[in-house]
């Protein structure tokens, strides 16, 4: 049990409401990108059983870990042919802000249900110390998570979903810059990710944003149940 506090980025004891929070997170991020893939007429990841909410077809093994013990992980990619649609620009960036998006309505239903709760005066009814930790513990990791995936993958950077809406906006010349460089960008993308110092100028803000995103919508949320007791 030492050996796992040492290594995961949680706690042992809150690791289970982490593996709640990604796998939801990563679930709709991934069906939302196939779901409007599909919609605009690439069949492409419905074909391949992508075009779901079961956990199981999304999840990357490795990533999940690199994800519980570095803090940077990923699901499997939704495959999209942007060639099927008949608008492939427009469509595309349609496709690929459809994950962030996503993860956004998350935060904010996240941060909806969790303002109910206080509202409705269930937080203070509930007697069981246990339950009511796990509700904590639950939603302020939820809510500022799905917030940050919104906002990390908005990142102009391969692989992604932010690259991939400035290669379908950019003009074609600059879009055809963008390609040339992208095997160098992407090793820039890991230098950001995994180099502690630069994590500090990037990563670390990012969840902090986050964080304080999932705190305004709370209280906005809050204050419009006329509840003031946060």
């Amino acid at each position: 049990m030492d050996f796992l506090d040492q290594i995961l980025i949680y706690p042992l004891q809150q690791l289970p409401f982490f593996l709640i929070t990604i796998v939801i997170a990563f679930t709709v991020h991934e069906f939302a990108h196939a779901y409007f893939a599909n919609k605009f007429g690439d069949p492409t990841a419905r074909l391949l059983g992508r075009m779901t909410l079961n956990p199981a077809v999304h999840f990357d093994l490795f990533g999940i870990i690199l994800l519980l013990i570095a803090g940077f992980g990923w699901a499997r990619p939704v495959p999209v042919n942007r060639d099927n649609f008949s608008r492939p620009r427009l469509m595309g960036v349609v496709v690929s802000a459809a994950g962030p998006l996503s993860n956004f309505l998350l935060g904010i239903l996240g941060a909806l249900i969790y303002a109910v709760l206080f509202a409705t005066g269930v937080m203070e009814s509930i007697t069981n110390d246990q339950l009511l930790k796990a509700i904590y513990i639950f939603f302020n990791m939820f809510i500022p998570f799905n917030f940050f995936l919104f906002l990390f993958n908005l990142i102009p950077l391969p692989p992604l979903d932010g690259y991939r809406i400035v290669e379908d906006i950019a003009p074609r010349p600059i879009r055809g810059k963008l390609q040339q460089y992208e095997q160098w960008t992407v090793f820039l993308f890991l230098l950001i990710i995994f180099i502690p110092g630069l994590r500090g100028y990037t990563i670390e803000p990012l969840f902090a944003w986050a964080s304080q995103m999932g705190s305004d919508f709370f209280r906005m949320f809050t204050g419009l149940f006329g509840y003031s007791g946060v």
